[in-house]
């Protein structure tokens, strides 16, 4: 069965008209943004319609009050009546109140008679009228409840109002002018109130029928045939058909409309607790699947985009429905694969899946009579990541044929990108004594037994030639080729299982790949800029992570700091640590926007192949942007300022965006960051003075650093602690 397209259609309101959700509803693919008139006054729209066409390309529907009755203003926005009481309802608007409210639009009151019954906001309140004149009607209120304003106002008999009021009728003309070409038609009663939209739209139009009371459904077949799509608005329609009825009504109408030549939309609560929470109920997501297998053309959202506080997340979220329904339809009868819910969060891990290579509870590998290899905790470090998947696709240390593509290609041989070479160098002596096939115990240097290593090629490599394709130079003062030149030509390659990591004082931080995607996820967060460093806090830092929150429209940000084996003179890893705890504890950071988590590696000094390394690793952390600094994972001035921006030109799309900072310092003048290289008079923060400053114990200007993170700093001096790596 060959599978269709689903539209995506998003009501724009107070929660979404911003730059920020605009830019991710147009990324996530929305296919419409609606505007709903009877929430937008006249006087506002050109004004809204202007905001939108700057910002997005994304067509634009007006939505018509239409045949219906609403309350009007409240004077704290919504009001509780009780029973028995009485309640006026007038032509006129008034700051309505437990007595006195009003009507809109103001005719209607006069159609009213005494003896009708009238339900108000969904039949949260049902009354009756017992008393009129020209301008005011008495309500006696025989079911008592919550009412709010410019709810929806519903009389248990049919009223004659004309299809459009004269604020739709200037609304479209308004969008006439401005270009728009999508109307919908609220409470289409009839064929002719469709002639009728489409006579001041004018030629081109694109009218949606919205099918909400008794009589739209009646007159469905003519309805459609006149319109280009039909919209199911399962709110309204549910005023006046019985709530048990509505799925089938709903299976009736898709069908029907359809077979008329009209498109069918369904709107209302299709995820509608995610206006106050970051996931959907099953219930709903069960909803939005068998709304799409009823055969919908498009799904709607209304509150969950204009007052929801996730916009962007409902938007996702139907699209990932959509997208799985797709799958299946094309896959037909086939098996689902069934993926772990938490890998959902974010981007997908590099490759397509999260590589899991850790001993199970019931597992057992027999390790007693393995052969043992000791191993730098750098290469333990390394096998803890392959296992946890931050190393995704990488399932073990390569082979020579991988390493060698990595080298020249930047690429693993399934044409992957990756730029790091992953290997596992021991002396000559060891690997002669195993051959392929062969069972290993990785231990490290305390006698700990840590993995396991199923040999798949032992080889040789020269490791001047290694230096110089990894790190671009041969140059023994770069601590990459010292480490690489030092560690000799001989290598093992293979899968490995984890069996217990290292110990780590840095544990309490520590968050693998997939408990950091189930964090995002119940965060309701999927687009995440991450951060990586192995320095202390400072204001630069601050600036760059908040500007990279903003520029990317995303959710949340990552503080990812390295806290394995660094070279001497770096921070010590707990002081990094708890600078950022510090900032977070002194609400520096917006509120619910971070996440700090510690990165159990170590560097490698590699410039543009390490900038973009740590881009994928952060990539199968779940995150989607990535900060790349001005000499990232540089040393010694090795590698231009360009040079990681270009390498990630060369790579494409490789499935994390990196944002791209230039050195930036602090202007007194204006008291503000700015870029070096646009403004000279700046002061660059200088991580030499830093440091100085901080072993002599002298207080750093609060525009180089914190205060707080500072006050962390002296306390560990207090207490005699070390700064920095020995």
């Amino acid at each position: 069965m060959k599978a269709r397209e689903v539209e995506l259609l998003c009501t724009l309101g107070p929660a979404s008209l911003n730059d920020k959700v605009i830019h991710w509803l147009d990324r996530v693919g929305t296919s419409l943004l609606r505007v709903n008139l009877s929430h937008t006054k006249i006087e506002d729209l050109e004004r809204i319609i202007t905001f939108i066409q700057k910002r997005t390309r994304i067509p634009i529907c007006l939505d018509t009050e239409g045949a219906q009755v609403r309350t009007g203003p409240l004077v704290e926005g919504k009001v509780m009546v009780h029973e028995n009481r009485f309640l006026t309802a007038r032509a006129r608007p008034v700051a309505g109140d437990q007595f006195s409210i009003s009507f809109y639009p103001a005719y209607i009151v006069n159609k009213l008679q005494v003896g009708d019954f009238i339900s108000i906001d969904f039949n949260a309140v049902l009354t009756q009228v017992v008393e009129k004149d020209n301008e005011a009607v008495i309500l006696r209120v025989l079911n008592g409840g919550e009412l709010g304003q410019n709810k929806a106002v519903t009389v248990q008999r049919t009223l004659d109002m004309p299809p459009l009021t004269e604020k739709d009728v200037a609304a479209i003309a308004i969008g006439r002018r401005m270009g728009i070409r999508h109307f919908a038609l609220s409470f289409a009663h009839r064929a002719s109130d469709v002639d009728g939209i489409r006579a001041k739209a004018g030629p081109g139009a694109i009218i949606i029928s919205k099918i909400e009371c008794l009589s739209g459904l009646r007159n469905l077949a003519a309805i459609a045939e006149k319109s280009d799509a039909i919209l199911i608005d399962r709110g309204d329609l549910s005023r006046e058909v019985p709530i048990e009825q509505i799925p089938a009504v709903q299976k009736m109408i898709i069908r029907n409309a359809k077979s008329h030549g009209a498109k069918v939309y369904v709107a209302t609560n299709l995820l509608e607790s995610m206006t106050s929470a970051p996931t959907p109920t099953r219930a709903e997501v069960n909803d939005v699947y068998n709304t799409l297998a009823d055969g919908a053309d498009g799904l709607v959202l209304a509150a969950e985009t204009a007052i929801g506080q996730y916009p962007v997340a409902c938007a996702r979220m139907v699209v990932k429905v959509a997208e799985q329904f797709r799958r299946n339809m094309a896959g037909g009868a086939h098996a689902i694969r069934v993926r772990p819910s938490s890998l959902h969060a974010g981007v997908e891990p590099h490759g397509g899946r999260l590589v899991i290579r850790t001993l199970g509870p019931a597992e057992d590998l027999e390790i007693n009579d393995l052969p043992t290899v000791t191993v730098a905790d750098e290469d333990l470090t390394d096998v803890e990541q392959i296992a946890r998947g931050t190393f995704s696709p990488l399932c073990g240390f390569m082979d020579k044929g991988c390493l060698e593509s990595v080298l020249e290609h930047n690429r693993l041989p399934s044409g992957l990108a990756w730029t790091m070479p992953v290997v596992l160098a021991v002396p000559k002596e060891t690997a002669s004594r195993f051959s392929n096939g062969d069972r290993v115990l990785l231990c490290s240097k305390s006698g700990l037994s840590h993995s396991v290593l199923d040999i798949s090629e032992t080889y040789e490599f020269d490791p001047e030639l290694l230096a110089r394709k990894w790190f671009g130079t041969d140059s023994r003062e770069h601590p990459g080729v010292a480490r690489v030149l030092a560690r000799g030509g001989h290598f093992l390659a293979g899968g490995i299982t984890l069996i217990q990591p290292l110990p780590s004082p840095y544990r309490r931080y520590d968050l693998t790949p997939a408990q950091l995607r189930t964090v995002f996820a119940h965060k309701g967060w999927t687009r995440v800029v991450a951060f990586h460093s192995r320095n202390l806090v400072h204001r630069v830092h601050e600036v760059i992570q908040l500007a990279a929150l903003e520029r990317t429209y995303a959710d949340g940000l990552l503080i990812n700091p390295v806290v394995g084996n660094a070279k001497r003179g770096d921070f010590m890893p707990h002081l990094v640590l708890d600078g950022y705890q510090a900032m977070l504890d002194y609400g520096i950071y917006p509120p619910g926007k971070v996440v700090l988590a510690s990165f159990i590696t170590y560097p490698r000094f590699a410039g543009p192949r390490e900038a973009v390394f740590t881009a994928l690793c952060r990539k199968n952390m779940g995150c989607s942007h990535f900060i790349i600094g001005r000499d990232h994972s540089g040393v010694g001035g090795f590698y231009g300022a360009n040079e990681s921006r270009e390498l990630f030109d060369e790579l494409g799309d490789i499935g994390i965006e990196p944002i791209f900072f230039d050195a930036i310092g602090y202007d007194s003048q204006s008291e503000s960051y700015v870029d070096l290289n646009a403004c000279k008079a700046a002061t660059p923060i200088s991580g030499s003075e830093i440091r100085r400053a901080l072993r002599a114990g002298e207080a750093l200007p609060n525009w180089m650093m914190r205060s707080e993170v500072q006050e962390v700093v002296r306390a560990e001096v207090m207490m005699k602690h070390a700064l920095f790596q020995e």
